[in-house]
């Protein structure tokens, strides 16, 4: 299946101003995190359309730089999935990929996976990958968001909590009988569907757990989930965006 990829990018972070265009990553690797991430989405296969989805000029203005397509939305979303549905809106493509723009470790495979998910499962509508959980620490930490299987590799549930919770193990990480999973930001959608996502009022436990995909989820949708064993993780804080660059450093 051809796909495009859509990164959106925003200016204002709150922990990390300027985030996809900061010049000390330059500086320190040589692009920007926006550009990183934009390459290594161009070199999937299936790719047709790599296109930066942005309310911010100057993002606009350092991805055209380096060669990349960049299109301004409206600075009213919300969201990103509101970012990325207004620019799918004028592509003819089967499927759309969502990349997050602080995501510099992407990996194309990465992106080819989430892509045949959909082509597997023609009840699916959007795909997504998680990654296993290897501590303790992860796994209590609310910042990283835990999914939960059914036997058809469906999402049942996302959550900020330990899902699903290992009872017998007195809620252990070792010892559950199930592997535990880490989601991973990034989702395929068809086309279609995700014009029709956008539209959907927040769900109740969306806005509890602060976790878009639960929109889906709530309104009956079938979530795709791909097994990735690369973790991915995002530039979230200074610390995250000083231990990617220390890669650099010690290299």
């Amino acid at each position: 299946m051809k796909a495009a990829v859509i990164i959106p990018a925003r200016y204002g972070s709150t922990r990390l101003p300027g985030k996809p265009i900061l010049e000390v990553a330059r500086e320190v690797t040589g692009k920007y995190v926006i550009q990183h991430v934009y390459e290594r989405a161009a070199q999937a296969a299936s790719v047709q359309d790599v296109i930066v989805a942005t309310d911010d000029e100057r993002i606009v203005a350092a991805v055209r730089a380096f060669g990349g397509e960049a299109r301004m939305t409206d600075t009213r979303h919300q969201s990103g999935t509101d970012r990325i549905a207004q620019v799918a809106a004028d592509l003819d493509v089967p499927v759309v990929v969502n990349v997050q723009g602080d995501e510099p470790e992407i990996r194309p495979e990465q992106i080819e996976q989430v892509i045949a998910l959909l082509a597997d499962d023609e009840a699916a509508v959007m795909g997504t990958l998680a990654h296993p959980i290897r501590s303790e620490e992860e796994w209590r930490d609310p910042n990283v968001v835990k999914v939960a299987l059914g036997g058809n590799g469906c999402a049942l549930y996302f959550s900020r909590s330990p899902i699903p919770y290992p009872r017998d193990s007195g809620g252990r990480l070792e010892g559950a009988p199930v592997e535990l999973l880490r989601h991973l930001g990034i989702y395929s959608y068809r086309r279609e569907f995700l014009l029709q996502y956008a539209q959907l009022p927040p769900a109740p436990v969306e806005t509890a757990e602060r976790l878009e995909q639960l929109r889906a989820l709530s309104a009956g949708y079938r979530i795709r989930v791909g097994v990735t064993p690369y973790p991915c993780i995002g530039i979230d804080t200074p610390d995250d965006l000083e231990a990617w660059l220390r890669k650099y450093r010690d290299d």
